[in-house]
């Protein structure tokens, strides 16, 4: 059995959590990985392991905020993984500090039973000519080269074939359920619980407001970009790409989800927390 670690960066509460799992697991046999970063900060340089590894191991562990989650999950694959909250709300991270070990120890066992429950959310790519853009677990956007006024570009969205809208906009969002939170929330879009199975498109300062708008998880969203230097396509806040134009990008569900193990959040409990 092995389980990666990943705590997040320049945090010591991670680490010492970190650590506490680390020792508990190896305890019980298990063969704990732990990313550069984490066993660095830890002394532990021969433990080290580079992230994209993580993909090798049973259970992945990650241990911060959504952001650090966001980050072990794309090197995670299809490997499941458990959340520990050191953040603000905690809609990706189900397990509370104080709780982490007994909670990734009760994993680790039911993993090795056979008997743990894994919970899927879908994952979303943007593919163009040529490009295709990291999974991402909450959101992907599509803007042009700058935000605000005279930037911008001209956007028609399309679903499954049939238009949706077409008009000038800094940008568009395809957030997952689990997205809907948080980028597309601050963007004027609609709180999605996770229990449904939808996507959110969500126009980004449009000159005509477009609706935002709830659809079935397995539309593909086809978002036309002219009149502008080139447009961006984006994956969760990272890994920018430009585009030159006119170009189509099509999002659409990728073939991996995300594979959530371990104790589930309380959505509403977290939804308390954004204010």
């Amino acid at each position: 059995m092995k389980v990666g670690l990943v705590a997040q960066r320049d945090n010591s509460r991670a680490v010492e959590v970190a650590d506490a799992i680390r020792g508990a697991l190896v305890n019980d046999g298990v063969d704990c990985r732990l990313d550069t970063a984490t066993a660095s900060s830890l002394d532990l340089t021969t433990d080290g392991t580079t992230v994209e590894r993580l993909a090798t191991c049973d259970l992945v562990v990650s241990i911060g905020g959504d952001g650090t989650f966001l980050f072990a999950a794309r090197a995670a694959g299809d490997t499941p993984m458990i959340g520990v909250n050191l953040g603000e709300v905690g809609f990706l991270n189900a397990v509370a500090p104080d709780n982490a070990v007994d909670a990734v120890r009760n994993t680790v066992n039911a993993i090795q039973r056979g008997d743990h429950t894994v919970r899927e959310a879908p994952r979303l790519t943007a593919r163009a000519a040529g490009f295709e853009s990291v999974p991402a677990v909450n959101e992907i956007v599509v803007s042009g080269p700058r935000r605000g006024h005279g930037g911008g570009a001209t956007f028609e969205v399309e679903i499954e074939g049939s238009t949706y809208s077409s008009g000038h906009a800094d940008g568009v969002m395809v957030a997952t359920q689990t997205g809907s939170t948080a980028y597309n929330l601050s963007e004027g879009g609609p709180l999605v619980h996770p229990g449904v199975d939808g996507l959110v498109v969500t126009e980004m300062c449009g000159v005509e407001e477009m609706p935002p708008l709830v659809i079935d998880d397995d539309s593909a969203v086809t978002i036309a970009v002219r009149d502008a230097p080139h447009a961006v396509v984006v994956s969760d806040g990272r890994n920018p790409h430009e585009v030159d134009l006119p170009v189509a990008v099509t999002v659409s569900q990728a073939d991996t989800p995300v594979r959530l193990a371990g104790p589930t959040a309380d959505f509403f409990d977290a939804l308390g927390k954004l204010s």
